[in-house]
């Protein structure tokens, strides 16, 4: 049986090109109680293996949390397969609005303590008592509330290039630092404010709801299916949209545009930008956002000295890597003393001071 992938990344591209076939990008995530997480995605790999998925999956004693690709003309297939398994029969699919055929490029599934690291001990709180999922129509009219508090349950580099008009965007990395903060900055309105929140896919929401209700929070609200899914809706619908910018994904795109406002500004000159990069010296491989023009000027690079690095001889770089782990910027998120124009910013809730006035 084959459990692992055997093509590279650059194998597996080329093999996409060949095809010529359209590839869907889908996510969806579902809380369930998975008794051998391990033969389970054992036997998730087995079947998308043969129906040439691709992507990050997570799996985990309390359910699945999946990013993937697949070919157009075996969705079917795929979603048949779905709903053979008892608690994804039916599951909402979110497909994006952008679609890249090398999204993904390798299939990964992977098993987890929990399907999102929320550093919440489960036990302590009843995570099926959720909030209301609302869909884009409602949600519309719920931030439109002067009671409601809109509330940005991603992380700084997501919001930073899009976010919903009004909404308080709290300056984490991640996903865990939010809890607190957030409960501690509304803890005075927990029985007058509408807490209505909304992440990516809708997944951080389904366990920060139950959290907050746990919490004493009286009128707690989601957007089902999250940003990918308020999209879909308000295309469909003919609804006013009230996203500016771009929604953030994981994987190959980094980003869907939903409106053509730009609100970031690139982290090395200050000029309007809205794309992420990673630096191309593999010691670093910081994401950041970069402007084209800083970008040819750096060479893709988040730094002088990193510029340098990856213009050695790459045998000579892996050298230089050699027993010192990962650099201090490895995997962070625009979080850099060298980028002059990405502060720090642990004031969470500017926005918030307009509340308690």
């Amino acid at each position: 049986m084959q459990l692992y992938n055997n093509l590279s990344a650059k194998e597996r591209a080329a093999l996409i090109e060949q095809a010529g076939k359209d590839r869907l990008t889908i996510s969806f995530y579902a809380y369930a109680k998975i008794g051998n997480p391990k033969i389970f995605r054992n036997d998730l790999f087995l079947a998308w293996n043969e129906l040439d998925v691709l992507g990050r999956i997570y799996v985990a004693h309390e359910g699945i949390n999946a990013q993937l690709s697949l070919p157009a003309d075996q969705f079917e297939a795929f979603k048949a397969h779905l709903d053979s398994i008892s608690f994804l029969e039916n599951v909402r699919l979110n497909i994006a609005v952008e679609h890249d055929n090398f999204a993904f490029l390798k299939l990964k599934i992977k098993v987890r303590d929990k399907i999102v690291a929320d550093g919440l001990n489960d036990d302590t709180f009843d995570v099926t008592d959720i909030g209301v999922h609302v869909d884009a129509e409602r949600f519309n009219e719920l931030i439109e509330d002067e009671n409601t508090v809109l509330v940005d349950m991603r992380n700084h580099y997501e919001s930073e290039i899009g976010h919903f008009k009004n909404a308080v965007t709290p300056d984490v990395d991640t996903f865990r630092e939010s809890l607190d903060i957030i409960e501690e900055d509304l803890k005075d309105h927990k029985e007058d404010k509408n807490l209505v929140m909304y992440c990516t896919g809708g997944i951080r929401c389904e366990k920060a709801s139950a959290y907050y209700k746990h919490k004493g929070f009286k009128n707690v609200f989601q957007l089902e299916g999250g940003i990918i899914n308020y999209v879909r809706q308000i295309k469909e619908k003919g609804l006013e949209n009230k996203f500016i910018g771009k929604n953030f994904v994981f994987d190959e795109r980094r980003s869907e545009r939903i409106s053509d406002d730009v609100i970031a500004h690139c982290h090395q000159c200050g000029n309007p930008a809205d794309l992420h990069t990673n630096c191309a010296n593999d010691a670093c491989h910081l994401l950041f956002i970069q402007c084209e023009e800083c970008k040819k000027k750096m060479e893709a690079c988040c730094s002088t000295t990193c510029m340098e690095v990856n213009r050695l001889p790459y045998e000579e770089q892996k050298e230089m890597r050699k027993g010192q782990g990962n650099s201090n910027d490895i995997f962070k998120k625009g979080r850099a003393g060298h980028l002059p124009f990405k502060q720090d910013l642990r004031n969470i809730f500017d926005s918030f001071e307009t509340l308690k006035s």
